[in-house]
């Protein structure tokens, strides 16, 4: 998942995951948790996901950590014990198409600009490639 693209938008939301190892009885993990990196692609502005940004995010945070952490259980398939957004890392021309769908719609943002929803959503966790 890390480096896997399927859209192929050049564009993916990285997160700092916190896995918790639990072994079998009689069994130990040293350490039993870890942190890693867990990203996951960007759709393409307009098709299906695309307000991925939207609705899981707030002001560069998870806007529901026990929400995040499923998300991020179900990707790995593993107990995590917390997950922190780090950044939308993406080409200059994915940010481009972003925007021109944001401007498009506005008022499903609750938003005056685009600028606007950018920094209510992504804080200033976005990392331009």
């Amino acid at each position: 998942m890390v480096a896997h693209d399927p859209a192929g938008t050049g564009a993916r939301y990285v997160f700092r995951v916190t896995v918790r190892l639990d072994p079998l009885p009689g069994y130990r993990a040293d350490p039993d948790t870890f942190e890693t990196v867990l990203s996951r692609a960007a759709d393409p502005p307009v098709e299906d996901g695309w307000l991925f940004f939207r609705d899981t995010l707030w002001r560069g945070e998870l806007g529901d950590a026990a929400h995040g952490r499923r998300l991020a259980e179900d990707a790995l398939e593993v107990p995590v014990e917390s997950v922190t957004f780090s950044e939308l890392r993406t080409s200059e021309a994915y940010l481009d198409d972003l925007k021109a769908a944001i401007a498009e719609e506005l008022d499903a943002f609750n938003a005056e600009n685009v600028s606007e929803v950018l920094k209510k959503y992504l804080g200033s966790s976005i990392h331009v490639t």
